[in-house]
């Protein structure tokens, strides 16, 4: 094992009150790929400061490698005395580094180096920074929610980068598919300290859930020894007197661990409030058009989205996701074309610039309207601070400025305003920025649980494949036109399709391209038909798709044992990674399942 570049070590950090890092520690060698995953507020972005050398611990051990480079992704970059933002990007660079660096990772992440400093929009600032940052390859990168306010291409593209530098990386995000792709070892701080798992994100929740588990039993373990202790004090033989002061001192000491444990943070509970049922059909728009001058943003598109729908909008940035948007919910009028909507809409909107929120607000007036401490939710006359309570905030919260509130607490306080009102259509427009793990899982859960309709515009891939129903995406992913295209469900099946599609178009261009004696269309000529191979691979399939869910199956029913990571870790690690492969392989004969039938279904008419 290479001997560390960076390591932190029983980090203690604590801003007044509850420590915010209570013996966390980090160790980077050489390769190490690793997420650093935690709620909201856990004090990831401040261990990584520290790493960074910008923020002092208390007290702990860091050590840094004198000769290695650390690079940190800024939240906020400083620009001052650059003209453009290539001289920005530029003077990240050291001694020896390739200036063609900056040029080539600023056209990737859609800047020219041109640009204005002074007139970068808050995604232009963070692209700029991240060209910094990656420029000179340092031998340690510090990504700080790299992924915030870069498109879907865009972030593809990063994962490849990533994956294939030399640097070390300590990566936060929100985005799971990324963190999957990228990582290869996961540092999970909770409660002010830390644990690692040498795996990718894949696998960490599972991981976690097994800790959490087995945590939980050994607290159910230490109460009834108390109970035990506490009847043997009573009712021992009392001429063991030193053995009974022994006895009582081991017993103050247990119930101390006892009251002192402090599980882990909860989880958000909410629920949309009920609205009266709308019409079964929620939206009609037909053959609707929007330009801004020469450019097309919309040509001619249609749709009909009923009530219960969960509609997904995917696309580069730039490519008019937000005016199509608009133009759906009848906030902006197409150039031509009809937009109708349905009867007895209750529309309820989460906007990602999070313009609802006024900063000099307190979270109580923003919540309740101004309406004293009560609000109405479901019917139901709830204090505001019991309210807070179920989407994490604490009671003392409630005369909070909302300009004190982290990025993930504003997210989570606009969702705790929407769903406390009546509505049956909610248009989420990224709601997943800055929002941790478990409270996107508490959102995955409202959206795909709702009774009403749902449009969202998202680039978290993860969240589109568990949620939407189907998917608009540009019929030009790399080079908008205008043409929009509506697929069946999520993402990945979007991907399938455009695949299948784009196939298609190349075997039809072949064709054509034949002498007509030769033609092989299906409507005249000889008819194309599956080959042998592909006959057998689609009648096949689905056993062996069935054989691996099996597998699978089994996996799952041993590792759901609660002590299996804390007896025999080799094990649950051999396991995970057995489930790893297999879902790998399920999915690879999915894909190509789906790919024959969509063929056959097309060769048959």
């Amino acid at each position: 094992m290479a001997p560390p570049i960076l390591k932190l070590d029983d980090i203690f950090l604590s801003f007044g009150g509850a420590p915010l890092l209570a013996g966390a520690g980090l160790q980077i060698e050489p390769g190490d790929k690793i997420c650093l995953v935690g709620r909201n507020g856990s004090g990831k972005s401040t261990l990584l400061k520290i790493a960074a050398g910008l923020v002092e611990a208390q007290s702990g051990e860091v050590f840094r490698h004198p000769s290695s480079t650390v690079r940190y992704l800024e939240q906020a970059p400083d620009f001052a005395g650059f003209k453009t933002v290539q001289a920005y990007a530029e003077a990240g660079l050291g001694p020896g580094d390739d200036p063609y660096r900056v040029t080539y990772l600023l056209s990737h992440l859609g800047l020219t180096g041109d640009e204005d400093p002074k007139m970068l929009s808050g995604g232009e600032s963070r692209r700029a920074a991240l060209a910094r940052v990656m420029a000179p390859e340092p031998d340690i990168l510090l990504l700080d929610e790299p992924t915030n306010h870069l498109d879907l291409p865009t972030i593809e593209w990063l994962e490849g980068e990533l994956q294939k530098t030399r640097s070390a990386l300590v990566l936060i995000s929100h985005d799971r598919r990324f963190l999957e792709k990228v990582s290869t070892a996961t540092v999970w701080l909770d409660r002010g300290t830390s644990r690692r798992l040498d795996r990718g994100f894949a696998h960490f929740e599972a991981w976690r859930d097994q800790v959490l588990e087995a945590e939980e039993l050994g607290q159910h373990k230490l109460g009834k020894s108390i109970e035990r202790e506490e009847h043997w004090l009573r009712y021992g033989v009392t001429a063991r007197r030193k053995r009974n002061m022994r006895r009582l001192g081991e017993l103050q000491t247990m119930r101390s661990n006892y009251r002192g444990h402090k599980g882990p943070q909860g989880t958000v509970q909410a629920t949309v409030s009920d609205a009266q049922e709308s019409g079964k059909l929620v939206i009609e728009a037909d053959k609707i058009t929007k330009s801004f001058g020469e450019r097309a943003i919309v040509t001619p598109f249609s749709i009909r989205v009923h009530r219960g729908d969960c509609i997904g909008l995917v696309g580069p940035n730039g490519a008019g996701k937000t005016t199509l948007l608009k133009m759906l919910t009848g906030q902006l009028s197409p150039d031509s074309g009809i937009v109708k909507l349905g009867t007895n809409l209750e529309i309820a909107t989460l906007d990602q610039k999070r313009e609802d929120l006024d900063p000099e607000d307190t979270l109580a007036n923003y919540l309740t309207d101004g309406r004293g401490e009560n609000l109405l939710v479901n019917g139901e006359q709830r204090h505001v601070t019991g309210y807070m309570k179920e989407f994490l905030f604490q009671p003392e919260q409630a005369r909070t400025p909302i300009r004190n509130l982290s990025g993930g607490e504003r997210a989570r306080l606009m969702l705790a305003r929407i769903l406390s009102r009546p509505t049956n259509l909610l248009i989420l427009d990224e709601p997943t920025n800055d929002l941790d793990i478990e409270t996107l899982d508490l959102l995955q859960e409202i959206v795909a649980g709702f009774p009403g309709t749902v449009i969202l515009v998202s680039h978290d891939r993860d969240f589109l494949d568990r949620t939407v129903t189907s998917t608009i995406a540009p019929a030009v992913p790399d080079a908008p036109d205008g043409r929009w295209i509506e697929y069946a469900g999520g993402y990945s099946d979007m991907l399938v399709q455009r695949k299948g599609a784009l196939e298609e178009r190349k075997k039809a261009e072949k064709a054509a391209e034949k002498p007509k004696t030769q033609e092989t269309t299906a409507s005249g000529g000889s008819k194309v038909k599956l080959s042998f191979k592909q006959k057998f691979a689609l009648e096949n399939l689905p056993k062996e798709m069935a054989k691996a869910e099996a597998e699978i199956a089994k996996r799952e029913q041993v590792m759901a044992d609660p002590n299996l990571f804390t007896r025999d870790p080799a094990a649950f690690n051999r396991l995970a990674g057995e489930m790893e492969k297999l879902r790998a392989s399920l999915t690879d004969m999915e894909e190509e399942w789906l790919e024959l039938e969509m063929l056959r279904e097309e060769l048959e008419g």
